[in-house]
């Protein structure tokens, strides 16, 4: 089964002071507009400068291979994701779990801890600080006004720590890092970020046997479980790659082999890490102007 679909701001500009001397900071601000206006990440071309006094540009001219190369990877109950997952990091992918991270940043230390703490009290507590998952959830169920609250509290702790391995993994010079979320197509608010989406497929039949055995459950319970969830086969209509699980398991690990070889050939991941190289040397060059207006000279 295979899927195939085609897919700086600056901020006004203000007045910086250095103190009392204000034909300082006027001097240095024009300076920094000059580097600005010829050094900023083109926004409707690549290969020319932005012309001075058109900077300010909106998300929506960035071509789309500027933004980071990531690639969304979802699933089913029983359809054999983790598997995929692991062997995805065999192949020496990163890899960016969500739910470890929305696990991550409820526990003890963590703003979201203490927040979750002060808005559902300390009956919400373990005897060992951590989170009682089970309770909580119990005090949110069929409570539309309390999820949302824990939403506004976990979400943007999980966007920031998602930001950050993000980050990490770039640095690290990965071409293209991979977002496990289990929720990918029914929430639809990562989905924009995503250069490509994976699903990793099974029939119904076979999900269904699969569920039933590793879960040691009835038919009947076995299906309730997977109608709790948007169907597969509509996730894989929406995917841009699918891999089906539904054979054997060699077959599906090479499906994986040769998507990971073909997202390693793809040249997307060049403009953003070009692009980030160039800011650096201006952010270098920044902070050198910077030292020579401000500090006095010897």
């Amino acid at each position: 089964m295979k899927h195939d679909q085609g897919r700086r701001i600056v901020g006004n500009e203000g007045a910086a002071f250095c103190g009392p001397c204000h034909s300082c900071s006027s001097k240095l601000k024009q300076v920094l507009l000059a580097f600005l206006q010829w050094t900023v990440p083109i926004c409707r071309s690549r290969l020319s400068p932005v012309i001075p006094g058109s900077w300010l540009c909106s998300r929506a001219d960035l071509p789309l291979s500027w933004k980071m190369f990531l690639v969304g990877l979802t699933g089913g109950i029983a359809s054999g994701k983790s598997s995929v997952v692991q062997v995805f990091q065999q192949l020496g992918c990163a890899v960016i779990d969500v739910d470890v991270i929305a696990r991550r940043v409820v526990q003890p230390g963590y703003p979201a801890h203490r927040r979750i703490v002060e808005a559902f009290g300390t009956e919400v507590l373990l005897e060992n600080g951590d989170i009682n998952r089970e309770v909580l959830g119990d005090l949110i169920f069929n409570q539309p006004d309390r999820r949302h609250l824990l939403n506004a509290i976990t979400h943007p702790e999980i966007g920031k720590e998602m930001v950050k391995e993000t980050f990490k993994f770039f640095l690290q010079g990965y071409r293209y890092v991979i977002l496990d979320i289990p929720l990918l197509f029914e929430t639809k608010k990562l989905l924009k970020y995503m250069k490509h989406t994976v699903v990793v497929y099974c029939d119904r039949d076979t999900q269904l046997a699969r569920l039933m055995h590793r879960n040691n459950l009835s038919r009947e319970d076995a299906e309730a479980r997977i109608k709790a969830q948007l169907p597969l086969k509509d996730k894989a209509r929406m995917a841009r790659h699918v891999l089906d699980n539904s054979g054997e398991w060699s077959v599906t690990k090479r499906q994986v082999i040769l998507l990971h070889a073909k997202l390693e050939r793809s040249l997307e991941y060049l403009p953003l890490r070009l692009g980030v190289l160039t800011g650096l040397a201006v952010l270098a060059s920044l902070l050198y102007l910077l030292t020579r207006y401000l500090l006095p000279s010897p």
